[in-house]
C-alpha cells in the first residue's frame, strides 16, 4: 500500500472514530493549493536544463504551513501529496501552530554541480516567493536537501521581501538557525521512547534496541539512548548491518561510519545480512531509514516488543494488524518523529523575536512538548479505545477539524 493510500485510510478511520462530518471530511482531505513551476537554469557547460518545482500545500487552519523540500529525481505527486497531509495531522499531534506542506524539484541532486544546484535553488525561489512566507508557509530541508538549501532560498526570498529569516527553518546557525536543531528529531525519538516506556514500568536502561538506519535521525538516536544506558545491539545502514548482542560502542561506530562513509567493516561487531536487522532479538526496535520496510513479509518474524517509528511511514497498514495481534506496540511516526518540526517551531518563534536561545531551553522545551503530546495522546486512546495509531490520528484530526469549524469554513 502506498503513502497516500495509507494516510488516507488513517484518516478516514480516524474521522469515523471521531464522527465527523461526511463534507467536513472531504473539505480537510483535499489540499488547500497545489504549485507546479517550470525551473530552467544554464548549467556549467552553458546549455539550458529544466527542471520541475512543486509545492503542495495541505492545510492552514492552524496556522502557517510547514513541510520540507526534497531534491530527488522521482519525486511521485501522490507521495509529496501523502507527506503534505500527513504534516498537517503531525504539527497539530505535536501542538505547534502550523499547517502541513510539501514540495521539491524532480532532479538528481549528485549530478548537480554546487553551483548548479544553488541556480536551481534561486529560480525555484523566485517562482514561488509570493506563495510562500512567514506567516505563508514555511520551508525546511528533506531528502537532499540541507542548511544551505535554506541559506540559498532565505536569501533570495529576502531580495523580494527584505531580510526574513524566519521564512525557512533547518538553516545554517549563522543565519538564524536553532542550537539543537540537528539533534532534534533524533532527540525526540528519545524522549518519545522514554514517554512509552515509562508507561510500563521501564525505563531506557538496560532495554535492547535495534536501529534500522545510521543517517541523521538514526545515529543522533543511537548516541542519545546509548548515554541514557540503552543497549543497542543491532545496526544498519545503506552499506551493510552490524550486530553485537553485548552492545555496540557507539561513539567509535560514528567515528568509523564518518571516516569511511558507512558502517560496513566495523570491528566491533559480527556483519549480518541487512534484512535480517528488523527480526533481530530486541525490546525495542527503531526504524529510522525508508517507508514500508515493516510489511506482511517480515511482521511475523518481528522479536521487539516496541516499535518507534522514526522514519516515515515504516510500517504497511497489512503489518499494522499482524503486529497488533501479536502484542506489539507500536508508537506512530507522527508522533515519535516529530522532534524535527518542533524545533524548527522553535527556531521560527525564535527568528520572529529576534532572539536566539541556549541549547539546554531548546532540550528543555521539547521534552516538555514531546512528553505533553504522549499524555494527550494516550488520552484519546483511552476516549476511542483504539491504539496508539488511531489515539495520534484522532488527536491530529481532531484538532485540525476544530480548528476549521470555528474559522468557519462554510461561510
Amino acid at each position: 500500500m502506498n503513502a497516500l493510500a495509507a494516510t488516507s485510510r488513517n484518516f478516514k478511520r480516524a474521522a469515523t472514530l471521531l464522527g465527523l462530518d461526511s463534507k467536513l471530511e472531504k473539505s480537510l482531505l483535499i489540499p488547500f493549493r497545489e504549485i507546479k513551476v517550470e525551473c530552467t537554469i544554464p548549467k556549467d557547460d552553458g546549455t539550458l536544463a529544466s527542471f520541475v518545482g512543486f509545492r503542495i500545500q495541505h492545510d492552514n487552519a492552524r496556522g502557517p504551513m510547514k513541510g520540507g523540500i526534497r531534491y530527488h529525481p522521482e519525486v511521485d505527486p501522490d507521495e509529496v501529496n501523502a507527506l503534505a497531509q500527513l504534516m498537517t495531522w503531525k504539527t497539530a499531534v505535536a501542538n505547534i501552530p502550523y499547517g502541513g506542506a510539501k514540495g521539491g524539484i524532480g532532479c538528481d541532486p549528485g549530478e548537480l554541480s554546487r553551483s548548479e544546484l544553488e541556480r536551481l535553488t534561486r529560480v525555484f525561489t523566485q517562482k514561488i516567493h509570493d506563495l510562500i512566507g512567514i506567516h505563508t508557509d514555511v520551508p525546511a530541508p528533506d531528502m537532499g536537501t540541507n542548511p544551505q538549501t535554506m541559506a540559498w532560498i532565505l536569501d533570495e526570498y529576502s531580495k523580494f521581501h527584505g531580510y526574513s529569516p524566519a521564512v525557512v527553518t533547518g538553516k545554517p546557525v549563522d543565519l538564524g538557525g536553532s542550537l539543537g536543531r540537528d539533534a532534534a528529531t533524533g532527540r525526540g525519538v528519545l524522549f518519545a521512547t522514554q514517554a512509552l516506556l515509562q508507561e510500563h514500568g521501564k525505563s531506557v536502561s538496560g532495554q535492547r534496541f535495534v536501529i534500522q538506519g545510521f543517517g541523521n535521525v538514526g545515529s543522533w538516536a543511537a548516541q542519545l539512548i546509548s548515554e541514557a544506558g540503552g543497549k543497542i545491539v543491532a545496526i544498519s545502514d545503506v552499506t551493510g548491518a552490524i550486530k553485537n548482542s553485548k552492545g555496540l560502542d557507539i561513539p567509535s561506530l560514528l567515528k568509523y561510519s564518518r571516516e569511511n562513509r558507512g558502517i560496513k567493516g566495523f570491528d566491533g561487531g559480527d556483519a549480518i545480512d541487512p534484512k535480517s536487522l528488523l527480526t533481530e532479538d530486541c525490546d525495542v526496535l527503531i526504524p529510522a531509514a525508508l517507508g514500508g520496510v515493516i510489511n506482511r513479509e517480515n511482521a511475523n518474524e518481528i522479536r521487539a516488543k516496541y516499535i518507534i517509528e522514526a522514519a516515515n511511514h515504516p510500517t504497511d497498514p497489512e503489518a499494522d494488524e499482524i503486529l497488533s495481534k501479536k502484542g506489539v506496540l507500536i508508537l506512530p511516526d507522527i508522533f515519535a518523529n516529530s522532534g524535527g518540526v518542533t524545533v524548527s517551531y522553535f527556531e521560527w518563534v525564535q527568528n520572529i523575536q529576534g532572539f536566539m536561545w541556549e541549547e539546554e531551553k531548546v532540550n528543555a522545551e521539547l521534552q516538555s512538548y514531546m512528553t505533553k503530546g504522549f499524555r494527550d495522546l494516550k488520552e484519546m486512546c483511552g476516549t476511542h479505545a483504539c491504539d496508539l495509531r488511531m489515539g495520534a490520528f484522532t488527536l491530529g484530526v481532531n484538532r485540525v477539524a476544530r480548528a476549521t469549524i470555528l474559522r468557519g469554513w462554510e461561510a
